[in-house]
């Protein structure tokens, strides 16, 4: 069965300190690396997406230089290439879930940034149109986040909270980077 990667978001912006102090999972950017490599080995497709903020303000504004790639998905020649301006890569340009119905892709494995946002939203919205998702959780970051009460939650709890909802919900199989590199017997 053929399984696209689906990398969501890594771009430079999100080294940038407008996102607040912390962040989490350094080796994130390593474990994305590793998962392109392996499907690039395996000659599986694999699906780049950039989000083009409409701020101007923002680090991934299409005129910012945050706006660009990291260095590791940059080198990639990707089967497809979608650029989002909302948090779900399904609702991208080119359209995400025609290509992947076109070429009888049911499975996909999401990656990137922010584990809360972008990489959650797009597990949610593949599970509700009837793929398999896998995500890929070590092989997500993302930053503190303040709540509407002014209470900040740390990003370690926002990733295990997106790891349960996206199981517990069924939306998604909630791996690790290893656990997805182990060869089948």
């Amino acid at each position: 069965m053929t399984t696209a990667l689906v990398v969501i978001d890594m771009q430079q912006g999100f080294l940038d300190p407008f996102w607040g102090p912390t962040t989490n999972h350094p080796q994130c950017e390593h474990n994305v690396a590793r998962l392109i490599e392996h499907w690039t080995a395996q000659g599986e497709p694999i699906v780049v997406v950039r989000h083009d903020s409409a701020n101007p303000h923002s680090p991934l504004h299409p005129g910012n230089p945050g706006n660009r790639l990291m260095d590791a998905v940059d080198a990639v020649e990707p089967a497809l290439f979608v650029a989002k301006t909302v948090n779900s890569a399904f609702y991208g340009e080119p359209d995400l879930e025609a290509w992947l119905r076109e070429a009888r892709i049911s499975r996909i494995v999401v990656c990137g940034i922010q584990t809360n946002m972008c990489v959650e939203t797009t597990a949610r919205m593949g599970g509700n149109l009837g793929f398999d998702v896998v995500l890929a959780l070590d092989a997500t970051r993302t930053f503190d986040l303040t709540g509407p009460d002014g209470v900040v939650i740390p990003a370690d709890v926002l990733m295990s909270t997106t790891a349960t909802n996206l199981h517990g919900g069924g939306f998604a199989t909630v791996l690790s980077t290893a656990e997805l590199l182990v060869p089948a017997a």
